[in-house]
């Protein structure tokens, strides 16, 4: 029988050889997945985990002391204990989030790092804004002395075919960057579709069950 240290090196040297051409960070989403998965991708070499809740990465983070990104929505009530855990914030999408990390970093005097979520069709649902307010986002914030904002992330609404996704939201990925010079990357792609995203110019990449395997949501 397979040993699950044996199931997740496999796996994740899979998706390693797949992205080697491409200049990427590899997020490895641990939502669902026990502590236990986490320390053993930690021995394998993985730095960079991701999760949604914040609960979960509180519990994860005590025990594996790598770089953590948040995902998920943004509750305001739950921002002092995102900060507490997490280097890197992928779904800031409301100034009212953005003013109340700044206010929280303040009394700290920490940084954080931040993407600003961006939505192709403005689906509230979903989470992120369309392309004029992520703008409008970015000029908010690209100066602010805690929050330093990284680029855009973006997922794509789910009946859109991923290649025009992709490059709509390429498209704006390089208008970004023109503007904001200093904001280059671009957080998108996960298990189903982060090939496609490279291609497109993804930076980040944020795969889970592609490397340890189908979720069993409680």
């Amino acid at each position: 029988m397979t040993s699950r240290q044996e199931e997740l090196s496999t796996n994740l040297h899979e998706v390693q050889e797949e992205i080697a051409s491409y200049k990427s960070t590899l997020i490895v989403v641990t939502k669902t997945y026990p502590v236990s998965d986490v320390e053993i991708l930690y021995g394998l070499g993985v730095r960079d985990f991701g999760e949604n809740r914040s609960d979960e990465g509180l519990t994860k983070s005590s025990s594996v002391s790598a770089r953590w990104h948040y995902q998920g929505e943004i509750q305001s009530k739950k921002l002092r204990e995102i900060l507490d855990w997490a280097s890197c914030i992928h779904s800031l999408d409301q100034p009212k989030h953005g003013e109340k990390i700044e206010r929280l970093l303040e009394e700290s005097g920490e940084t954080t790092e931040v993407f600003l979520q961006l939505s192709l069709d403005g689906d509230p649902e979903r989470g992120g804004v369309v392309e004029s307010e992520v703008f409008t986002l970015a000029e908010r914030f690209h100066s602010s002395r805690s929050i330093k904002v990284m680029g855009l992330m973006s997922v794509p609404p789910v009946e859109m075919d991923r290649a025009e996704a992709f490059s709509a939201i390429s498209q704006v990925h390089h208008r970004f960057k023109a503007a904001f010079p200093e904001a280059p990357f671009l957080s998108a792609g996960m298990s189903g579709d982060y090939l496609i995203a490279l291609d497109h110019g993804a930076t980040h990449i944020r795969v889970g069950s592609k490397i340890l395997g189908p979720r069993q949501y409680r």
